[in-house]
């Protein structure tokens, strides 16, 4: 599988075009998720990572500074790329762009996800959540794990 990695920022361009239809076919077809809740007011304020697997948009992801730091969101990958490491390679080209930082690091992880996640250094902070009707939990990217991502 060839993989090519682009990344941009704000709503003008292919990337985040191929984001969007991949955020559609995955949260608005296949969980349900009303599509008037997938596009927000914070598209433009965002960077956008697409993940390619033989020259097709296969994974996503998304990152933006909040009033909290810097929150990680909308990860998705379609259903016949799962389990190919695709995911891993948008979080981590993810926190490469993010950097060192003082900011904390978070996002908010569907239940079925969580064991990703950890796998890849983040901690759950707190009790669990619902968003879009679905089950989910803060997390947290320890500012010492950096050193071991970069």
């Amino acid at each position: 599988m060839n993989i090519i990695i682009k990344n941009q920022k704000g709503t003008g361009s292919e990337v985040y075009a191929d984001a969007l239809k991949l955020r559609t076919l995955v949260f608005v077809e296949e969980q349900k998720i009303d599509a008037r809740l997938e596009i927000d007011e914070n598209e433009d304020a965002a960077s956008y990572v697409v993940v390619y697997a033989d020259g097709l948009p296969a994974s996503t992801g998304r990152y933006r500074e909040t009033e909290k730091g810097i929150k990680m969101e909308r990860f998705a990958t379609l259903s016949e790329y799962r389990g190919k490491g695709l995911g891993r390679i948008v979080l981590n080209e993810i926190l490469k762009q993010i950097g060192s930082t003082d900011r904390t690091v978070y996002l908010h992880s569907q239940e079925s996800a969580v064991g990703f996640y950890l796998k890849n250094g983040f901690k759950v902070i707190g009790d669990p959540f619902y968003e879009a009707g679905i089950k989910h939990y803060k997390m947290q990217y320890p500012r010492t794990s950096f050193a071991k991502t970069l």
